[in-house]
């Protein structure tokens, strides 16, 4: 992949409570990174939203801003599902940026895909 190859988001965060809040940025790390201080939306800074528990990419925002409405208007039970077939223990996935080069989301999210990484 292309370093300059623009990536879109869809991200899931949640907080102890298992509060979820779902976005969408063109930037995981610096959007995660704003929301755990506490400047990333007022419903995520009220209810201490910070952990990030799922993300997709894609290589458009058309097809990434149709994902993210399509999954908040799934009842609470699957979004769960969804969260939990790839992070069944609710870890927060930002932990592990720092494995990666900065701005290497693709990458993060192609070895999280691996069924050895969780």
């Amino acid at each position: 992949m292309a370093a300059n190859r623009a990536r879109f988001y869809v991200y899931i965060l949640s907080n102890k409570s298992r509060t979820i809040y779902v976005g969408v940025t063109n930037d995981l790390e610096s959007r995660v990174a704003s929301h755990k201080a506490g400047i990333g939306s007022e419903f995520t800074n009220k209810y201490r939203i910070n952990r990030l528990v799922y993300f997709e990419d894609f290589a458009s925002v058309t097809e990434a801003i149709a994902r993210e409405k399509e999954i908040k208007t799934w009842i609470r039970c699957r979004k769960l599902a969804l969260i939990e077939s790839v992070n069944p223990t609710w870890d927060d996935l930002a932990d592990r940026f720092r494995q990666f080069p900065s701005g290497e989301c693709a990458s993060f999210a192609v070895w999280l895909s691996s069924p050895s990484s969780l």
